[in-house]
């Protein structure tokens, strides 16, 4: 199962389980993201190509990173008065995408965590 998504001016195909990166938007790590403007979803035999979009469908995603520090990089060659600097990191989202649902599709409910055991003291009386 997949699907073909825009977002901003590009087009990404999204597996559940996948990673996107996407551009940088202003979110916090762990927020989920439902990105709607879905043009092709295929499961199996089952393809929708969307007329521009296919109505209802979407992407559900989990933040899971944003930009980190910025990359410097610096040449320097002794004696020939030769020193460059420069930097620069893109600013992104990176997402896990969780669901790809169709129209009327509900994400399916998430299994509780299990919870861990109690630890007993012995009564002492």
């Amino acid at each position: 199962m997949y699907a073909i998504f825009e977002d901003g001016s590009r087009q990404y195909r999204a597996e559940p389980g996948g990673v996107v990166v996407l551009d940088y938007r202003d979110v916090q790590v762990g927020a989920t993201l439902e990105l709607n403007k879905v043009l092709l979803y295929q499961n199996g035999g089952d393809t929708l190509i969307g007329r521009p979009l296919v109505e209802g469908a979407r992407v559900v995603a989990e933040v899971t990173e944003l930009t980190r520090k910025k990359t410097m990089i610096q040449k320097f060659k002794r004696r020939k008065n030769y020193r460059r600097l420069k930097g620069h990191t893109q600013h992104y989202v990176r997402c896990r995408v969780k669901h790809v649902l169709r129209a009327g599709e509900q994400p399916p409910a998430e299994a509780p965590k299990p919870e861990q055991p109690a630890t007993e003291t012995p009564a002492t009386t």
